[in-house]
């Protein structure tokens, strides 16, 4: 197909795609096919196939998650379809990407339930009217070992140690199974099986998702897929990838006070990233907002709080984020304590001289889930009670009824003694 060939409209309307398709990818294997597959689509009136393949070993859904969530959005509202891949076969195996040792195969009941939570959850991103849900089990349960056999047939194993933590548990005589080597090649059989035209995934899913290409060009297929890998979103500590086990994450249903808190914690180095990656906000908006952050006319605080006031608008609606702002400028801006805290029960009976330690009392309330927890708070300034800060690890605390404890920004208890 000739791009000469295409009128003023059509050429307008690819172009208008590709510099929405574009936005924030880190890399489109090949870009120019990319084009063609575009141009094809608005010619026949023929919406491309795309697809993302989920690890239902992982439900719960961070704003790092959202990154290729909202590329998604992007190609549905440009009239494409969404194929989402819940992958409750190839989630027996679990992804071996950036793994030192073989993973714990997931049981059938354990994905089947883990499954289940996504639709909600993405729900607040995708339009699930327009979204269709396939379970990899549907064809990979149905193959053959021939079938298996040929599959394997199409990769070398040479191929496969290509991945830099295949190579490296291999130099390190650290074991790798052989069913390991069978998750590249189900998930790029799933391309085959739905005949995808473009796959989404971040960097770190490079090997699997240009596995696709490779298998549905063995097979013969007439066009292989793109590949758009979208860049890992750095969590709120501004270095490490956002990861809940690194606790620099913002979830998408955490209350909508922590949403916003923890928003407005973003490095003002990261901000316009998570504009560009993790909004529906116009281009030129964007635009708009980098140059007034460059000459100055744009306070950073002010475009991390819109930032904040959409994610919860997105995430728990319009009259959430309207009160999720009200309490950041109440608590942090004015520096008072909300109108509204927890109340929590503590048995003032047992307690010894009527004191007890600052540790654990922070446990006792459920403000910590640890004593080492407890104590790097405390280490770190970040437990106050009634406003002043408790630095001494060894503090022994007489509380009465009405006290207020407070750890970090966004945890607020008022005791009562029973």
């Amino acid at each position: 197909m000739s791009w000469d060939k295409l009128t003023v409209e059509q050429q307008q309307q690819v172009e208008h795609q590709l510099s929405i398709l574009k936005r924030g990818a880190a890399e489109i294997v090949p870009e120019e096919a990319l084009k063609m597959k575009i141009m094809k689509a608005v010619v026949t009136g023929k919406p491309l196939k795309v697809k993302l393949g989920l690890d239902p070993s992982a439900p719960d859904i961070h704003i790092g998650h959202t990154v290729v969530l909202h590329k998604l959005r992007q190609f549905q509202d440009l009239g494409h379809e969404v194929q989402l891949i819940i992958g409750d076969f190839t989630g027996r195996i679990g992804d071996p990407t950036g793994k030192s040792e073989t993973r714990k195969q997931l049981s059938e009941e354990d994905v089947k339930h883990n499954a289940q939570t996504y639709q909600t959850q993405l729900g607040k991103v995708l339009d699930l009217n327009k979204t269709s849900f396939y379970y990899n089990s549907t064809w990979l349960g149905e193959l053959r070992f021939d079938d298996v056999l040929r599959l394997a047939g199409k990769v070398t194993v040479a191929r496969m140690l290509e991945r830099d933590d295949f190579a490296k548990r291999y130099a390190t005589n650290q074991a790798i199974h052989v069913h390991e080597f069978f998750y590249p090649l189900m998930q790029g059989y799933d391309s085959v099986s739905l005949e995808s035209d473009i796959e989404l995934g971040g960097t770190d899913q490079t090997f699997n998702i240009l596995m696709g290409r490779t298998l549905q060009g063995a097979y013969e297929m007439k066009e292989s897929q793109v590949a758009i890998l979208m860049p890992l979103l750095e969590g709120l500590d501004g270095v490490q990838k956002m990861s809940k086990s690194l606790r620099n994450y913002i979830g998408i249903d955490e209350h909508p006070n922590d949403i916003f808190g923890k928003t407005m914690s973003i490095p003002d180095t990261l901000m316009l990233k998570y504009y560009e990656l993790t909004t529906a906000l116009p281009n030129t908006e964007i635009e708009e907002l980098r140059h007034g952050l460059e000459a100055g006319t744009i306070h950073p605080r002010d475009a991390k709080i819109k930032l904040a006031k959409g994610y919860v608008k997105m995430y728990h609606g319009a009259i959430a984020a309207e009160e999720a702002e009200q309490h950041f400028i109440t608590v942090f801006q004015k520096r008072a304590l909300p109108d509204e805290i927890e109340e929590v029960s503590l048995e003032g009976g047992h307690l010894e001289d009527g004191s007890l330690s600052i540790i654990r009392l922070l446990v006792s309330l459920s403000l910590q889930a640890s004593n080492g927890e407890a104590r790097r708070s405390v280490e770190q300034g970040a437990v106050k009670l009634n406003e002043m800060k408790v630095t001494d690890i060894h503090a022994q605390i007489k509380p009465v009824d009405g006290d207020i404890l407070q750890v970090g920004k966004r945890k607020f208890v008022k005791i009562k003694l029973v």
